[in-house]
């Protein structure tokens, strides 16, 4: 493809549609990575793409191609990784039969599912490989093998004589499933990974059903999923044609590859959008040194393209406001007022006179949860299931599968609940009908009656819980459990049951703990929380707490922002922004992955840190609350060269 002159401006990404379209009907087709940074608008670019290579809007070569796709009855495939951004993209192509979009669970599972043989060697291949590392992981402690080693090893063990039995297994993209051969989403996309690399039918089947596929995002995209869609493109022309999308500055979760630019084979295209349609100029200004900052303890590459504001977008406020965290909860939400009236003055916009004006975005779900009464029912949760307690930016904001009756039928029941503990009738018949606790009553007149009155009295006492400020959730609940009013989820059933005190909790770096243990704990911790924190955590799940954390508005934008950061309530060791800041020196274990080539707390930090800052449209406000403020107004002020003079504001 012949080299033209970048336009400048508000258009200088004008040709990148071209561009990819060029890649991918040349003969052969390329593959490519396209840089597409905070609000580059890449989703308009890849539907624009789309409608090019399907004929919507008139193009030679794209015209070409839908002819081809229709003559062999196959489809794009388009890979998003939530179902907002899957209802979005659908929206904007309108009913185009040569597209297929969809969450990459879903993509998965339509690939691999009814293939259960398949699938059942697959995930015994994946636990045979956590059991091989688990006792390599052991054998090296100076202390050797200890007796919870041999328990994670049984427990292993035993999990694969139990995939042996599985004759069927069953999954569903959007919600939990449970039960013998119900699979989670992790498993999903490790045996889809394992197949492509190990049933060459399979890669026949997506060859032909989907030659082109297009991943949106692709910086969260599993390692192993991408890795093994990767090995498909070659030999070029006989293979997939594979084009990733996404910003390695803006990977949130563990799972995807730490340098994905350094990933992309040498015999692809390399297309940039180097606008950002979304942010005033300073805040533009802000993004781009973040990322380019050289700090102590960084060890990601600074790769990645400037991005540009737009012509007419030459404002914006930033602020960092840097108090110190040995505050109480209740004085940092003082100051975090006096912050809000710092930015009305600053940036002269009456948003910031009330909270509903603007966003306000944490970088934690441990903090989210302290700042909003719930921790305890959040570490519990935590335990129970460590990748459902938290809402993610998949959308799967429903909470742990096993504890769903206690987020969702039993939180419509208590909304029929009055403050002194009396239940609106009507309205709890309405829920045991619209859940079908209703239909299981017996068809004899007595026994119906005697069935009707018995959960009357369940429901009454669970009221009188309900309005009683000191019950834990084991005392609300236990009425309800008791007279079986709603279908339960045995393994919450067998937990309640359980009368056993929970295990020891794990001595940090010095012992691990079995899956089984940390669950235990988990429910124990549950039915001793504070039945009140419960319903705080179920709004926490529906993006309606105090804060919002970085998965849950990934892809969103907001006018005003404030970010506020707060190593004391994340608790945690992944990231740190005293560190980041300089209010703390790096630990040895940040030095020893700094020696190592391995990512570090500072890497992790300062992702996050881009991400929310991203996020703001018009003004931004930063909130630090330090260990050290005097080192945080320090670097901040002199040598971060992230904000210029006045910026900076020490919170009094």
């Amino acid at each position: 493809m012949s080299c033209t002159v970048s336009p400048e401006g508000n258009d200088r990404d004008a040709g990148v549609v071209e561009e990819i379209c060029g890649y991918l009907t040349e003969p052969p087709p390329r593959s490519f990575f396209m840089f597409a940074g905070a609000g580059s608008g890449k989703t308009h670019t890849l539907v624009e793409v789309l409608r090019r290579l399907t004929g919507v809007v008139p193009h030679e070569n794209g015209g070409t191609l839908a002819r081809r796709l229709r003559l062999y009855g196959r489809s794009i495939r388009v890979v998003t990784y939530t179902k907002n951004a899957v209802a979005v993209i659908s929206g904007r192509l309108g009913n185009n039969e040569l597209v297929a979009v969809s969450t990459i669970h879903s993509f998965c599972w339509e690939l691999i599912g009814g293939f259960d043989d398949d699938i059942r060697e697959a995930l015994i291949a994946d636990k045979g490989a956590q059991l091989e590392e688990a006792k390599a992981k052991a054998a090296a402690k100076a202390r050797g093998i200890s007796d919870t080693d041999r328990r994670k090893f049984a427990e292993i063990e035993a999990d694969i004589e139990a995939l042996k039995g599985v004759s069927n297994f069953i999954y569903h993209p959007d919600k939990d499933t449970y039960g013998e051969g119900a699979l989670q989403h992790g498993q999903v996309l490790d045996a889809t990974a394992w197949l492509l690399l190990n049933r060459p039918t399979l890669r026949t089947i997506l060859r032909d059903r989907h030659p082109i596929i297009l991943i949106d995002e692709s910086q969260d995209t599993m390692k192993s999923v991408l890795d093994s869609l990767i090995t498909l493109t070659e030999p070029r022309g006989n293979g997939i044609t594979l084009g990733l999308v996404g910003d390695h500055r803006q990977r949130i979760y563990m799972d995807g590859h730490s340098d994905l630019p350094g990933l992309v084979p040498p015999g692809w295209a390399k297309p940039e959008l180097k606008m950002n349609h979304r942010s005033q100029q300073r805040i533009v200004q802000l993004i781009n040194k973040i990322w380019a900052a050289k700090l102590a303890g960084r060890t990601q590459s600074s790769s990645g393209v400037e991005q540009h504001h737009r012509t007419e977008k030459t404002s914006g406020t930033v602020r960092l406001f840097i108090g110190s965290t040995s505050l109480s909860t209740p004085e940092k939400r003082q100051k975090e007022a006096w912050v809000a009236a710092q930015m009305r003055q600053a940036a002269q916009s009456n948003a910031w006179a009330t909270p509903a004006g603007y966003q306000s975005l944490a970088l934690e779900h441990k903090l989210v949860a302290a700042r909003g009464d719930f921790l305890n029912v959040y570490t519990a949760m935590t335990l129970i299931d460590p990748n459902g307690a938290a809402p993610s930016g998949r959308g799967d904001n429903t909470g742990p599968s096993a504890a769903r009756l206690l987020l969702q039928d039993l939180a419509q029941l208590a909304a029929c609940v009055a403050a002194d503990g009396s239940v609106n009738d009507f309205a709890a018949t309405a829920v045991l009908r619209r859940t079908g606790c209703l239909e299981q009553l017996p068809t004899d007149a007595s026994q119906r009656i005697a069935r009707a009155e018995e959960m009357q009295e369940a429901v009454v006492a669970f009221g009188a819980m309900c309005a009683n400020p000191d019950a834990n959730v084991a005392e609300v609940i236990a009425p309800i459990l008791k007279a079986q009013v709603f279908k339960v989820d045995a393994r919450l059933l067998q937990q309640f049951g359980d009368q056993t005190p929970p295990p020891d909790a794990p001595i940090p770096r010095r012992e691990s703990e079995t899956d089984d243990a940390r669950r235990r704990r988990g429910w124990c911790a549950l039915f001793e929380a504070p039945w009140a924190e419960l319903e705080r955590y179920r709004r926490y799940l529906a993006g309606n707490s105090e804060l919002a954390t970085h998965q849950v508005v990934k892809g969103s934008e907001f006018t005003h922002v404030m970010v506020v950061m707060d190593d004391e309530q994340s608790g945690g060791n992944q990231i740190s922004y005293d560190k980041l800041f300089g209010a703390t020196e790096l630990g040895d274990r940040d030095l020893d992955n700094v020696q190592a080539g391995k990512e570090t707390t500072i890497d992790r930090s300062l992702r996050l840190l881009y991400v929310t800052c991203s996020r703001a449209c018009e003004t931004l406000a930063l909130v630090l609350w330090a260990e050290n403020p005097t080192d945080a107004l320090k670097f901040a002020r002199h040598e971060s060269g992230w904000f210029a003079e006045g910026e900076v504001l020490e919170i009094p």
